[in-house]
């Protein structure tokens, strides 16, 4: 018994939903997102939630289940308040700046990095050491946030590189004289 699949999605107001067949679209103030589910549960909409429930008893329908009912509850999150993914840099030199749908980086490399923006996903830069990556799609955001992450990795003497804020860095000790 899923305990996450068990609970339904509620639907704040200014949301709304509708099944056709096994996709779920979700309109909300922040845009339009759709999921697509397996033959493996069925997806109903009542009143202001939606709920998800197992078709069998097999394990791949217990599976798809949960994995289903977090997914309508992601949609419904991304077109109410959207998503965000922060990075810091640090690193003596290290600044970033976004233009348009650029973001310039001077990440320690004898050029400048320059990382087109994908479409739905807002790069922001509030100070030259803070990168504020947000959308409607939490899979989106997170991947140009590993994307930019990718450029210049923290590493693990010295600290220096791009890291997700909070993030711990194991650090190592320098070579003994």
């Amino acid at each position: 018994m899923s305990r996450i699949g068990k609970r339904p999605v509620e639907l704040p107001s200014g949301v709304t939903a509708s099944v056709s067949g096994q996709t779920v679209e979700v309109k909300g103030p922040k845009g339009t997102r759709s999921f697509t589910a397996t033959d493996d549960v069925t997806i109903a909409v009542e009143g202001n939630s939606v709920s998800v429930t197992p078709r069998g008893s097999s394990k791949r329908a217990r599976q798809q289940w949960g994995m289903s009912r977090t997914m309508v509850a992601n949609l419904v999150q991304g077109v109410t308040q959207g998503f965000k993914r922060e990075l810091e840099i640090q690193g003596v030199g290290y600044r970033a700046q976004s233009q348009g749908n650029m973001l310039k980086l001077n990440l320690g490399y004898s050029h400048d990095v320059n990382f087109e923006v994908p479409q739905g996903v807002t790069v922001t830069t509030p100070k030259q050491t803070e990168i504020v990556v947000e959308g409607i799609d939490q899979q989106q955001v997170g991947q140009v946030a590993a994307n930019i992450r990718e450029w210049r990795g923290p590493e693990p003497y010295k600290g220096k590189g791009i890291r997700y804020k909070g993030e711990f860095i194991f650090r190592k000790e320098g070579k003994k004289k």
